[in-house]
């Protein structure tokens, strides 16, 4: 929006939180502060301009949740213990990711995979005459649990993915019939931008890569999937005859302070 618009109202409520305020910090301490009066702050390491000294949360990127403030507690951390060990704060562990099949039998599942097309469900909440009657009460009234049951079956399963074997695929098609967002298209190799022109359905999020399988040793061609498209419904991995489709669930492990080192270590001394 350009301009300025003129809004009448009786009170203004400012939320965005408190403002920092660091006076109690020297300003010969070698510690540098931005044009809001903010420690400048390296987005990485956390470190301030003052080598020992580190930043996170609020303090040093402004408003955010407390979702951003654990995190940055978290890399700040990794960072004080590699400063602690005399290595560069700069040498990050790598996160990673491990998959697990949930194949239980040949068409058992360690999840639930019902494709449900439920729409998504209102919270009830107490009408706006008792709410005015009792300014404390409780607004969200919540689900009853057969209602909550019913919104659990909308879960997509994010952490249990597709994964592709392109050696054992026949092209049978079985996975692209039975594709209830139609995902899914095996079609000639070629550059994403052309690729996108022959899926089955549109991609509608362009910001989205697509996943493109190895050459196919039946035709050469590719399976190609709109990740954004897909539901985690498992039914391709059901319905394909060789297994070349399989569901996997993906445990993410975030780096901590100190992981893979040795329980024993020397400790540099900071004066």
């Amino acid at each position: 929006m350009t301009g300025e618009e003129l809004i009448p109202c009786d009170d203004v409520i400012l939320a965005i939180g408190q403002e920092n305020a660091f006076p109690w910090v020297e300003r010969d301490l070698g510690i540098e502060f931005d044009k809001w009066s903010v420690p400048k702050v390296d987005a990485q390491t956390f470190q301030s301009t003052r080598p020992e000294v580190f930043f996170g949360g609020d303090a040093a990127f402004g408003p955010k949740n407390i979702i951003w403030a654990v995190e940055h507690g978290h890399q700040a951390a990794i960072s004080v213990h590699a400063f602690l060990q005399g290595r560069a704060v700069s040498e990050r562990p790598a996160a990673t990711v491990k998959l697990n099949s949930v194949k239980m039998g040949m068409h058992e599942w360690a999840y639930k995979n019902d494709y449900a097309s439920l729409e998504r469900r209102l919270v009830p909440h107490v009408s706006l005459k008792e709410r005015f009657k009792k300014i404390d009460i409780e607004v969200e009234l919540g689900f009853r649990p057969e209602q909550a049951a019913q919104e659990a079956q909308r879960c997509l399963n994010c952490d249990v993915q597709t994964v592709f074997e392109a050696k054992l695929c026949i092209e049978c098609d079985a996975c692209i019939d039975i594709c209830p967002v139609d995902c899914l298209t095996i079609t000639a190799a070629g550059e994403e931008t052309d690729l996108r022109t022959r899926l089955h359905a549109p991609a509608k999020v362009l910001t989205q890569p697509l996943y493109v399988s190895r050459a196919l040793k039946q035709t050469g061609r590719v399976m190609v999937k709109d990740e954004n498209l897909c539901v985690h419904c498992g039914l391709c991995a059901e319905r394909c005859p060789t297994a070349a489709w399989d569901m996997q669930k993906s445990t993410i492990h975030w780096p901590h302070a100190g992981d893979g080192e040795p329980a024993c270590h020397t400790q540099r001394q900071i004066a």
